[in-house]
């Protein structure tokens, strides 16, 4: 889907820049036409004569070429472009795009740009988590950039954290599912919930599971891609969403996620019950700190939770579809089954614990789709962005 586009490539000062190079390649193999734009201090990492040699076009880094006086017109390439790739993004010019700093050819072609702008972070692990570049981060996002979140590994500190570029074959493939992409969500109102829930026993401790919310965030990010307008209700992660069609509703308590789901579903046309909700709650959560010393082991009586899924499940009007998700350890096809019957569910997606590649904390999932009136769908281990979407086209088909 690449080929015959118009790719401006920002290049900034960080050492990730030899990534570029190969990004660069890629992006030419696959038939596009790149612009590289590059920062000043991006020369002093990957010279302009490799970049040109690559892109074949002249690189820009200057208003104007200091021999001839010829004006580089930041307007025209804003308009040229069909997307705009900042890779490796610096915090440096991270936080200037976010404030307008429009000091040099970059952030001012930049400023001018009308096509969808990526953003690929690349810096060490501190910088990263800084506030100020979690704050310019989020004001990119408002914006409507699209940041490709960066990767844990080793970073040039040779310390070990979040902060690497994403590798250039990821970003192409971002970039190939924008311009691939239709829109059969468009108009459509999508609840998801994600993470898990904390039930307190006081106000240090709680009872929960070990979600991540990865599924949850992936199918939520992958509905907006979609098109569609997404609620996201999420107990405590620390993930983010990092499509602009995502609104995130942060609860803590399975009641608390239960009032915010029945407030969105009479609007919603889909609902997927992602959460790994906790079943019990403790029936009189203390106010105040239980001491340890000198006292025997408290006795927490327990009360079920409500069930999120067959509430809504009894709810549900004509038209509107409920899909559930079943994480099981044993009997797993009969149990998911049975849910999929007793809550009135349209669609239950089966993943099992006995499966290393599945569940809790994976990037990876493994699952089985049933369906009322239908055999099951078994599908082979995939990253949570695909398990997403093969969701979703099955969620789309019920139509």
């Amino acid at each position: 889907m690449l080929k015959g586009k118009h790719i401006v490539l920002g290049i900034t000062g960080g050492i990730a820049a030899y990534k570029s190079v190969t990004l660069l390649r890629l992006l030419v193999k696959r038939g596009a036409e790149v612009q590289v734009v590059i920062t000043p201090s991006g020369k002093e990492f990957i010279t302009p004569v490799t970049l040109s040699a690559l892109s074949g076009k002249p690189v820009i880094c200057d208003f104007f070429t200091a021999n001839t006086g010829e004006w580089h017109s930041h307007v025209d390439i804003g308009l040229w472009a069909d997307a705009m790739v900042i890779a490796p993004a610096t915090a440096c010019t991270i936080g200037k795009m976010a404030h307008g700093i429009a000091d040099n050819m970059l952030v001012t072609t930049y400023l001018s740009a009308k096509a969808p702008v990526f953003v690929a972070p690349a810096m060490d692990l501190d910088m990263m988590a800084h506030p100020s570049t979690t704050a310019n981060l989020a004001l990119l996002r408002s914006y409507g950039n699209h940041i490709i979140e960066p990767a844990e590994g080793e970073l040039a500190s040779h310390l070990t954290g979040r902060g690497r570029m994403e590798e250039p074959e990821r970003i192409v493939e971002v970039l190939d599912e924008f311009f691939s992409r239709k829109q059969p969500l468009a108009g459509k109102k999508v609840l998801v919930t994600a993470g898990p829930t904390y039930e307190r026993i006081d106000p240090v401790r709680f009872i929960g599971n070990f979600s991540t919310g990865k599924m949850g965030y992936a199918i939520a990010d992958a509905a907006a891609r979609m098109g569609a307008e997404v609620t996201l209700v999420s107990g405590p992660v620390s993930v983010k969403a990092s499509e602009k069609g995502v609104t995130t509703e942060h609860v803590e308590s399975a009641r608390e996620m239960l009032a915010s789901c029945q407030k969105a579903w009479p609007e919603t046309d889909i609902a997927i019950m992602c959460a790994a909700v906790a079943d019990y709650a403790p029936a009189n959560p203390s106010g105040t700190k239980i001491k340890r010393e000198g006292n025997e082991p408290p006795q927490i009586t327990l009360v079920k939770n409500p069930d999120i899924a067959a509430t809504l499940g009894a709810e549900k009007r004509p038209g509107q579809i409920l899909v559930g998700f079943a994480l099981e350890t044993d009997s797993e096809e009969s149990n998911a089954v049975k849910k999929l019957h007793s809550k009135n569910l349209d669609m239950i997606v089966l993943n099992s614990l006995r499966d290393p590649q599945a569940g809790f904390g994976t990037d990876t999932n493994k699952i089985t789709i049933f369906r009322q009136g239908a055999e099951p769908l078994r599908f082979p281990v995939k990253s949570k962005r695909e398990v997403a979407v093969d969701i979703l086209d099955e969620i789309i088909k019920l139509h």
